[in-house]
């Protein structure tokens, strides 16, 4: 226990700054997988759940971003953790503290229903493309939204503000004469309702946290997994049969198909990483009497970069394994990009000293992109 207490303490120093580096780098890359994912050519079901996923990761970050700023990296140190004396900094803390758990389980359950779509869609392939059309993906983004911000309910009502009226004092000499000065300053801390109702509630969430949130999620991210990887290897040796049988066309489509596959298993390979380890250690708060206390809550700075690093990554896993998000993005950016370098460096218009009719340099005036 010593030996997390100290891990807890040391590596909160250093939380702040990984995970503001961390946001950043999430904000600019989520940002680019909208663009990239609403355009009309990479307009899909499955990418319309992409889509959505990035844009909960998205308010994720831009929510833990302040967060890690104002409780870590600029954090008073002659006050206690999560304690403050502004009132718009405690009320934004508030906040934080519920939209990042609707944003967080938003994308673990568009996760799940992504490799539901893909599983459908390898299973079932003629048939995939009904089942598993657009409608049916925006129906099931719209229902993951509206039901999550539903269950996180009783979350919302456990979490209030506290405060008390702090006086300290300062001592300065006039005249030989020591005067004493007091100032009344006050200081908001979070904390959570009591009372017997509020007690029906607290254990309310808590279920709701740890089976629907954390358990279940993981139990059927764990499934689809090994599901994924199974239907992968069988999709494969199909395709080796089409290459074996002289059929290169069918043969190239299947393996553009298990590419994809094998982009979105990454990504739900990745959150099981990051939510499995989680999910089992709420399961043991529920079992173990103070195991929050001296084990969860000293890991939570831990988990919280765990998850912080996969709501980013996705942005590096779809350009290096989809080509068809590639060459889009490439398309999107690099023509900006080159653009705007093939106007910054185009040469004004010089008048000739001979005639005193203006001339611009051929090659500016013809660049290509």
């Amino acid at each position: 226990m010593a030996k997390l207490d100290s891990f807890s303490v040391k590596y909160s120093v250093f939380h702040g700054y990984i995970s503001a580096v961390i946001c950043a780098f999430g904000i600019m890359a989520n940002i680019a997988n909208i663009i990239v994912l609403t355009r009309k050519n990479m307009i899909s079901p499955t990418n319309l759940i992409l889509l959505w996923l990035a844009v909960a990761d998205l308010f994720t970050m831009l929510s833990y971003f302040p967060f890690s700023l104002c409780f870590y990296v600029f954090r008073d140190d002659q006050l206690r953790m999560f304690h403050t004396r502004s009132a718009g900094v405690i009320y934004f803390l508030m906040f934080h503290a519920s939209f990042s758990i609707v944003c967080h389980t938003v994308a673990i359950w568009l996760t799940i229903a992504l490799a539901i779509f893909r599983y459908i869609y390898i299973c079932r392939p003629t048939k995939g493309a009904i089942y598993c059309n657009k409608r049916r993906a925006k129906l099931t983004i719209l229902a993951v939204y509206i039901l999550t911000m539903i269950l996180c309910v009783p979350n919302y009502a456990t979490n209030r503000i506290e405060y008390k009226i702090r006086t300290t004092n300062s001592s300065e000499i006039i005249n030989s004469t020591v005067r004493y000065n007091y100032i009344n300053e006050t200081i908001y801390n979070p904390t959570v309702v009591t009372g017997e109702a509020a007690d029906i509630i607290k254990q309310t969430n808590s279920l709701i946290q740890a089976v629907l949130f954390k358990l279940l999620p993981c139990a059927m991210l764990t499934t689809l997994t090994i599901l994924l990887i199974h239907a992968m290897h069988k999709a494969y040796r199909k395709r080796m049969r089409l290459k074996s049988q002289g059929r290169k066309a069918e043969s190239d489509k299947h393996g553009e198909h298990n590419r994809t596959t094998g982009m979105l298993l990454a990504v739900v390979v990745l959150f099981t990483l990051t939510e499995l380890p989680q999910g089992i250690l709420t399961l043991m708060n529920i079992f173990i009497q103070c195991f929050q206390w001296y084990v969860y809550d000293k890991l939570g700075d831990l988990i919280d970069t765990m998850a912080l690093m996969n709501n980013s990554i996705n942005f590096v896993l779809y350009c290096s394994m989809s080509k068809q998000f590639r060459d889009t993005f490439t398309e999107i950016f690099c023509k900006c990009f080159m653009k705007h370098q093939s106007g910054f460096f185009k040469m004004k218009p010089v008048k000739s000293e001979l005639n005193g009719h203006v001339h611009r340099d051929s090659n500016c005036n013809n660049s290509h992109v």
